[in-house]
């Protein structure tokens, strides 16, 4: 035990007066030396490799073990991070591109449709007379259509409304009333007349007082209809054999339409489908049925084919050529309201008697077809 303790303390000994004559001697060199000398990091004296004062681990020599991005690699990052955001707004703009693409297709669509519905519903109509089924009285009496501000003048002339007989009547790619109801706003394809009376009537009464004619509205044109007759006439005032003897009786309020291809009420440079309807006042009015519409053909079955136009009849006449027809083949062409961007529209179309295009714009455009089986 003493030979140990003898031995630490010899070494302890030893170590403290190394210790002291190594600090005397890097005193002694420091102070024989400039500053600026001692200071810099290159100096292998101030900072020896080997130097106990100035190991790896030194506050007084720290060696940092990070190291930066050298300007190659940080200008190969930006380029890598560009290309990544243009890849995505790449990515961004072409679903933007088709969500408006889509967008259209939607809307000429929902046009299209509603336009072809709109028209079957009123073909399956065309050449109702209420309880008559027999050709109704002649027409010796000539009725008149109002023309209060806003609306057009009558369609051929006289007996345009009131001709029944003729429950569906068209002209092929021609606008046989430019001289009045159509004098402006037609711009192309075929011209479609229907005629036909109200779904529901207007009053029915069973047996007839003559004491107590039914309240009508003034102007309008009427039906009076029972299975054995039928006689149009304008309100309030009422036929004169409107007795018992005629029940059952009904009265139907006339419905005429007159369509074709116009413009927009919106927009100038958009096409629409568009009619001449008959009003309550006894006054024809232009009305839109929808937007978007180009291009409208019409067919006619009689049973054993399809004619563009029946015979060269006006629509005033009565005329039993048009009685023959059983069905009616529409096709429509619905145009998207604004120019898609990239995009180049060569299609043709056919439809009836025409091949429509190809146009060679940047609208897109669909076609609406049906066969609509008449009322006989």
């Amino acid at each position: 035990m003493t030979t140990q303790r003898e031995a630490c303390r010899v070494l302890n000994s030893e170590g403290r007066r190394l210790s002291s004559r190594t600090a005397q001697n890097f005193q002694n060199k420091t102070l024989a030396k400039p500053l600026s000398s001692v200071l810099s990091p290159q100096s292998s004296e101030f900072c020896p490799q080997s130097s106990e004062f100035c190991p790896q681990s030194s506050v007084l020599c720290p060696q940092s073990s990070e190291s930066g991005f050298s300007l190659v690699e940080m200008m190969i990052s930006i380029t890598i991070g560009l290309m990544i955001i243009v890849a995505l707004l790449g990515v961004l703009t072409s679903n933007a591109r088709n969500s408006k693409s889509n967008d259209r297709t939607a809307e000429l669509q929902i046009n299209g449709r509603y336009a072809l519905d709109q028209l079957k519903r009123e073909l399956r109509h065309a050449g109702y007379r209420g309880y008559t089924n027999v050709t109704q009285d002649p027409q010796t009496a000539t009725l008149s259509v109002t023309t209060p501000t806003g609306s057009v003048v009558e369609c051929g002339g006289a007996r345009f409304v009131q001709n029944l007989d003729q429950g569906i009547w068209g002209a092929n790619d021609s606008n046989p009333f430019d001289g009045d109801c159509l004098k402006n706003g037609y711009l192309q394809g075929d011209v479609l007349v229907i005629r036909r009376l109200a779904s529901a009537p207007a009053a029915t009464v069973f047996p007839v007082p003559a004491s107590a004619p039914v309240a009508l509205t003034s102007n309008t044109f009427y039906q009076y209809s029972n299975y054995d007759t039928g006689q149009v006439f304008q309100g309030p005032a009422q036929p004169s054999f409107l007795t018992a003897a005629d029940a059952p009786v009904a009265i139907f309020p006339i419905q005429v339409y007159v369509y074709y291809i116009g413009l927009d009420d919106n927009d100038e440079n958009s096409p629409a489908l568009r009619r001449i309807a008959l009003q309550a006042d006894g006054s024809l009015a232009d009305e839109m049925v929808v937007s978007g519409i180009e291009q409208l053909q019409v067919q006619y079955g009689t049973g054993t084919q399809y004619l563009n136009s029946v015979d060269s009849a006006s629509a005033l006449e009565k005329t039993s050529a048009w009685n023959v027809v059983n069905s009616v083949r529409v096709w429509m062409l619905a145009r998207s309201k604004k120019i898609e961007a990239g995009y180049s529209n060569t299609n043709a179309y056919a439809m009836g008697d025409i091949v429509y295009g190809p146009m060679n714009d940047g609208f897109r455009r669909q076609v609406f077809t049906s066969v609509v089986q008449l009322r006989k």
